[in-house]
C-alpha cells in the first residue's frame, strides 16, 4: 500500500488534497463537465470548508438530474431563481416554503410523486382547514416548480397538473361590493365619529378613486394637479416587516395612469394637505419625498395603518348598531367597491379598465364587477324601449 500523504504537521490529507512548497494547501476534483478544478487555502479547516460545499453542489447537481431531490428541495431551487420579485411575492414563497417543510409530502423525491398523490395532499391540506384562496397560492408555487424539473427531463410529467376544482371545492367568499345605502350608512358614521372621523378623508379618496391602498401610500405632493383635478399613480410605497420602506413600481404596467378628481375627492384631498403636519425633515424613499399620508411618528403611512383605521372603526361600529350589520371593510373592498359602483353606472368597460389599471380586462370584467337583478331589469328597458321607438320610425320612412 502507498504511504498516506502528508502535510508539514504531519496530518493526513484526504484525496485529492496536498500541500505546496510555499505551505499553501490546495484539492483537485472533477466539475459536472469533467473539467479538473483547483481550489486554494492558507490553512487545512478553510480548504475543507470548501470542499463539503463544492462536494454538497455536485451531489445537489446530481441528485437533481436523477429526480433524488425532496420537495422542499425542488422549491428552494425554485425561488433562488426567483431574483428581483416583489417584496409581497418573496413574502408568499417564504410562506408557501415554511408551509411545505412542516408537511411530510415536503420530504419526499420529486420522482417518485404522481398524480393522485398530489391530489391526495392537496384534498389533506383541505381536510386540515386550509382555505382554497390558501391551497392556490400553494399550488401556485408548487406547480411551475415541478414544471421547471418537468421541462429539463427530469420528471416525466409534472404531478399538479391538474384542475383545482375537480380536488377542492371552491369555498372562498367572493369579493363583496357594498350598497349605497351601505356607503352612506358606513361613512356618515366615520364622519360622526370622534375617534375616527379625522380618517374620513382618506376613506373618501378610497371609494371615490378606486386606488389599491398602497398606491394611495404612495402618493406625494408632486401626484396631486388641482388644476387639472387629476391624481397621477405610477408607483406604491412599501414596508417591509423589517421596518425598511420601499418604493416599487405598480402592479402592472397599465396600474400607471392619471384618475380624475371627483369633487368631493378634490375636497378631501385639499383637506389631507391642509391637515398634514408639517415636518422638519422629510423622509425620502428610493428618491421620493412630500409623502401625502404620515403617521404619528411622521413617517409615511403604509396599508396596514389604513387597514387598521378600519378595522378598529368596523369593531366600534358593530359595537355601537348590533342592528344594522355591514360587510366586513377593507380597502380593498372601497376599491371593489368603486370598481363595481363605476361598471353598474354604465362606464366603458375600456375605460374602467384604465381606471383601475388592471392589465387584462377579464379581471374588471369577472373579479371587481357584480352584476344585479336590478341593474339588469334597467338594461333591459332601455333595449326594449329603443326598439319599440324604432320600429315605427322605420316604418314611416319605408312608407
Amino acid at each position: 500500500m502507498s504511504e498516506k500523504r502528508k502535510d508539514h504537521k504531519g496530518r493526513i490529507l484526504k484525496t485529492g488534497e496536498s500541500q505546496r512548497k510555499d505551505l499553501i494547501y490546495q484539492y483537485r476534483y472533477t466539475d459536472i463537465r469533467g473539467k479538473r478544478q483547483t481550489i486554494y487555502s492558507s490553512d487545512l479547516k478553510s480548504l475543507r470548508e470548501k470542499e463539503k460545499e463544492i462536494q454538497k453542489q455536485l451531489d445537489d447537481g446530481m441528485d437533481y438530474a436523477a429526480g433524488k431531490i425532496t420537495v422542499i428541495q425542488l422549491l428552494e431551487r425554485y425561488i433562488s431563481l426567483k431574483q428581483g420579485v416583489r417584496y409581497n411575492t418573496k413574502v408568499g414563497y417564504r410562506f408557501v416554503l415554511d408551509l411545505i417543510k412542516k408537511e411530510d409530502f415536503g420530504y419526499r423525491q420529486i420522482r417518485d410523486i404522481k398524480i393522485s398523490d398530489a391530489q391526495m395532499w392537496i384534498m389533506k391540506l383541505h381536510n386540515d382547514g386550509k382555505g382554497y384562496s390558501t391551497i392556490t397560492s400553494v399550488r401556485g408555487v408548487v406547480k411551475p416548480a415541478f414544471q421547471i424539473a418537468y421541462n429539463e427531463d427530469i420528471i416525466r410529467r409534472n404531478p399538479f397538473d391538474f384542475k383545482l376544482v375537480d380536488v377542492v371545492s371552491n369555498d372562498s367568499q367572493k369579493r363583496i361590493a357594498m350598497t349605497e345605502e351601505q356607503q352612506k350608512i358606513w361613512m356618515n358614521f366615520i364622519r360622526e365619529d370622534r375617534t375616527y372621523c379625522k380618517y374620513y378623508d382618506e376613506f373618501i379618496v378610497l371609494l371615490g378613486t378606486g386606488m389599491r391602498v398602497s398606491e394611495f401610500c404612495g402618493l406625494t405632493k408632486n401626484d396631486l394637479d388641482f388644476e387639472k383635478r387629476r391624481i397621477r399613480v405610477d408607483h406604491q410605497l412599501v414596508r417591509e416587516r423589517g421596518g425598511r420602506y420601499y418604493v416599487e413600481k405598480t402592479k402592472t404596467e397599465c396600474g400607471i395612469r392619471f384618475i380624475p378628481m371627483t369633487d368631493e375627492v378634490y375636497q378631501s384631498m385639499k383637506n389631507i394637505l391642509a391637515n398634514r403636519p408639517k415636518l422638519k425633515t422629510e423622509m425620502i424613499v428610493d428618491g421620493y419625498s412630500g409623502f401625502l399620508l404620515i403617521d404619528k411618528n411622521n413617517h409615511p403611512k403604509v396599508a396596514l395603518h389604513i387597514e387598521n383605521e378600519m378595522r378598529w372603526a368596523m369593531k366600534k361600529y358593530k359595537k355601537l348598531h348590533p342592528d344594522q350589520p355591514l360587510p366586513h371593510i377593507t380597502p380593498h373592498v372601497f376599491r371593489h367597491t368603486f370598481c363595481t359602483s363605476m361598471a353598474n353606472a354604465g362606464i366603458d368597460i375600456k375605460t374602467l379598465q384604465y381606471l383601475m389599471g388592471h392589465s387584462d380586462v377579464g379581471v374588471t370584467l369577472n373579479v371587481y364587477t357584480h352584476a344585479s337583478y336590478d341593474r339588469a331589469v334597467e338594461q333591459m328597458e332601455k333595449i326594449v324601449d329603443l326598439k319599440q321607438f324604432d320600429k315605427p320610425e322605420k316604418r314611416r320612412k319605408s312608407g
